[in-house]
């Protein structure tokens, strides 16, 4: 079954790799850590880069920036207080406490220990669970992808936002613009205005960049762009003794199981796994009462959790070429910038791509560790940089990057207009990931719908006469009605109190 982890993955160990590998790493580091970016943004703004790359080095770049994003959310958080990923935020409970303590260097300590191991623990899982999965995916066909990519979008649909009826609203707007371009099956143009640049549908980098780079500038300049960060705490060593990493060992295992089983399901991803990983450790803890307080597993848990959710998120990426999350739906970008599709055939066609980035991942987490204990120090210090300042220089960065991948100004203009769009959805509470995530499924699901239904002359008595496909249907079943009776337990819930 593993058979393939045992070809030559020397090119993991080139220079260009590495190299690649570390470069992600430090970026993810620094906008993991800079309040209101995160690792969707980190993956965004090196997106353009993947052009003149190789598949292997740009997909590294990319999974490397995930992992040491989710990583570096925690620094200012427990710096600042101010959470630099959504996944922080349960870590800036007990970290910043800490931090006043004027332990930060400790704080951040077992945050860079428990992300590491994390990290490690959904690499092994991503091994040990994408491969078999794959296999079962090779019996799929048309009718089973279409159910999976359908049953993605109810997950993210119902998980992503606060207003169920507007994330589904964020669905459809996305399938919508997933519409865009030529017609694969007739050659017809559909919705391009005579535009010969959208013959091929909107583009990747331009449409991501505006959707979480462009509107996150937005949102920064109209609420606080004369802000500056401090922070008095000067003790920033990371280190940590062998007494104190095995004192929360324990709850370091459990997070890491828990984000890595939350970060397979789409639509879950880190944040609510560090809260899961977080609730867990307090009901678990001897001493409960001291979390809030600085208790070392209140930021051990999360942190755990949020980088075991990276290689459990590559799960479905891999096995069955559906993202789970916006950071995994750009990487899959990568792929397709590349002519690659992830699912179960990448194992057979490509075994060396996909042994390559089992040990890149590894790779890259080890490289996050030497890297944190090297320059989370400066980070940490880097936080005090105004946004005045911040501003232009991201601005900058995706707009050269943004014309370099096309060298076309309508990506530009487009990349602005998206931002401006997507800056009032986020007001109005609308769902950006299920809008990504539905634009990315949108293509595959309407291919497996069309091809199905051509196979069955028109019947859609296909997607219940397969047994795979019938299991699948039941389990979309299932979720819906569980999710219709917590909804309505809140809701009574909230009427009683």
């Amino acid at each position: 079954m593993f058979d393939f982890l045992f070809t030559d993955f020397a090119s993991v160990l080139t220079i260009g790799s590495l190299g690649a590998i570390l470069f992600g790493t430090l970026a993810g580091l620094i906008i993991g850590a800079l309040p209101g970016l995160g690792a969707t943004i980190a993956i965004v703004l090196l997106l353009p880069l993947t052009y003149t790359m190789s598949p292997l080095a740009s997909v590294l770049m990319l999974i490397a920036a995930y992992q040491g994003a989710e990583y570096g959310g925690s620094i200012s958080s427990i710096i600042l207080g101010i959470p630099g990923t959504p996944a922080a935020v349960a870590t800036a409970i007990d970290g910043n406490a800490m931090a006043r303590q004027d332990m930060a260097g400790k704080a951040l300590g077992y945050s860079l220990a428990a992300s590491t191991v994390g990290g490690i623990f959904g690499g092994i899982v991503l091994i040990f669970i994408a491969v078999p999965l794959a296999r079962l995916a090779v019996r799929f066909s048309d009718p089973e992808f279409f159910l999976i990519g359908v049953g993605g979008l109810i997950a993210v649909a119902a998980l992503s936002s606060r207003n169920a009826v507007r994330s589904a609203i964020s669905v459809v707007l996305g399938l919508m613009l997933g519409t865009v371009g030529m017609d694969s099956f007739t050659g017809a143009q559909r919705f391009t205005f005579g535009r010969l640049e959208l013959l091929e549908g909107i583009g990747m980098i331009a449409l991501m960049t505006g959707l979480f780079a462009f509107s996150e500038l937005y949102n920064i300049v109209s609420r606080e762009l004369d802000k500056r960060f401090s922070s008095g705490s000067k003790k920033l060593s990371t280190g940590l003794t062998l007494a104190e990493f095995r004192s929360v060992f324990r709850t370091v295992i459990r997070g890491a199981g828990i984000g890595s089983i939350v970060g397979v399901f789409p639509g879950m991803g880190a944040g609510p796994a560090s809260w899961f990983s977080y609730i867990q450790a307090k009901k678990t803890s001897r001493s409960p009462e001291t979390f809030g307080k600085g208790n070392p597993e209140g930021i051990a848990a999360p942190e755990s959790a949020n980088n075991a959710t990276v290689g459990g998120s590559l799960v479905p990426l891999l096995a069955l070429g559906i993202p789970g999350s916006p950071a995994t739906a750009i990487i899959l970008g990568a792929f397709i910038i590349h002519g690659i599709q992830p699912g179960p055939n990448l194992f057979a066609a490509s075994p060396e791509l996909v042994t390559g980035v089992f040990v890149g991942f590894l790779v890259a987490t080890v490289m996050m560790y030497l890297a944190g204990r090297l320059v989370t120090n400066l980070f940490a210090r880097a936080l005090t940089v105004p946004n005045s300042f911040l501003v232009p220089v991201v601005l900058t960065l995706a707009i050269v990057g943004i014309y370099a991948s096309q060298g076309l100004h309508f990506s530009l203009w487009l990349a602005l207009v998206v931002g401006v769009v997507a800056f009032f959805l986020q007001k109005l509470d609308f769902s950006l990931p299920s809008f990504i995530l539905a634009f990315i499924l949108g293509p595959i699901i309407e291919r497996s719908l069309r091809r199905s239904l051509l196979l069955s002359d028109g019947s859609p008595m296909i997607f219940v006469e397969r047994p795979y496909a019938l299991a699948i249907l039941a389990l979309i079943v299932l979720f819906v009605v569980a999710a219709l009776v917590s909804n309505y337990r809140r809701s009574k819930a909230a009427q009683a109190g």
